[in-house]
């Protein structure tokens, strides 16, 4: 399958409206992105069963206590995960994604977890299964690794966001890490995205059906549609959010805003879920920015 000619229509109108925003204001930009970090991992690590809230999880990443016992684990997968992220963003222009690179965010996701398997591919013995999908034997995850990154990287003819859907279904049909396979093949598409001077996006927790059910159609028939559905209206939501707070538009919620004008609500949410409407999420709440519709 491939991403519809509209949207990426729309894609190449967002994109250029957000760098042409963004030229001057790299500050804000940058708070963007820093304000958005504690739900990326939150939302990373809840798709992988972590019990953290996002509030737990942003007095986590402030260093602050939380108000019940969370395990060790859990915290380190918390800020393990945020320096990642936060390396990504410093590596993406300068660094070609390969198998060291993988490595490397896998020591640092693991370290202090399972320091064993950080930055180690399975080994020999090392089997995992997700569901009924037993992964490939250890001895073959490297070829395939190595296979899967040629794929993209010499790929010039398919759809950016298709590319990256389809190496994200494959890196995770290898499932090349005894544990951090999820967390790792997520931080990928956001270094993928970046090496394209894109922002970030969010996978959800509370989209993760969508998302499992995005890889079982791929391991039934190959088929990429949902994978880059999710991509493609992720990353529309991403620049909506951008574009809103470059522009200094007021912000306010699509509840406030469906009662003030006498909107559906649910009209509105359903737009933005379909992103129709400029809207975007900010701690699981749908907002946009002068909105007129």
């Amino acid at each position: 399958m491939a991403t519809a000619n509209p949207v990426k229509n729309y894609i190449q109108v967002l994109k250029a409206q957000y760098d042409q925003l963004g030229k001057g204001k790299e500050s804000l930009v940058k708070l963007i992105d820093e304000s958005e970090l504690p739900e990326s991992v939150f939302n990373s690590n809840a798709i992988e069963n972590s019990t953290l809230t996002l509030k737990e999880t942003e007095r986590i990443l402030l260093e602050m206590k939380t108000s019940r016992n969370v395990s060790v684990r859990e915290v380190f997968e918390a800020k393990n995960l945020a320096r990642v992220m936060e390396y990504i963003k410093s590596k993406a222009n300068d660094t070609e994604l390969s198998i060291e690179l993988i490595l490397l965010l896998h020591k640092m996701l693991m370290g202090n977890i399972k320091d064993a398997i950080a930055g180690h591919f399975r080994a020999k013995g090392e089997y995992v299964r997700v569901g009924t999908h037993i992964a490939p034997a250890p001895e073959h995850v490297e070829r395939m690794i190595e296979t899967i990154l040629l794929d993209f990287s010499s790929d010039h003819i398919n759809y950016f966001a298709d590319k990256i859907a389809k190496f994200h279904l494959d890196f995770e049909t290898v499932h090349p890490f005894c544990d951090g396979n999820g967390r790792i093949g997520r931080v990928i598409i956001n270094y993928q995205l970046a090496r394209l001077s894109f922002p970030n996006i969010i996978i959800r927790d509370k989209e993760k059906l969508l998302y499992y059910r995005a890889f079982g159609e791929y391991k039934d028939s190959k088929n990429t549609k949902i994978m880059e559905k999710i991509i493609t209206l992720a990353l529309t939501e991403s620049l909506h959010k951008r574009i809103a707070y470059l522009q200094g538009e007021q912000i306010s919620t699509v509840a406030d805003y469906a009662k003030a004008n006498k909107k559906s609500i649910n009209a509105l949410l359903n737009a933005a879920r379909r992103q129709t409407i400029p809207a975007f999420r900010e701690k699981g709440v749908w907002k946009f920015g002068n909105f007129k519709g």
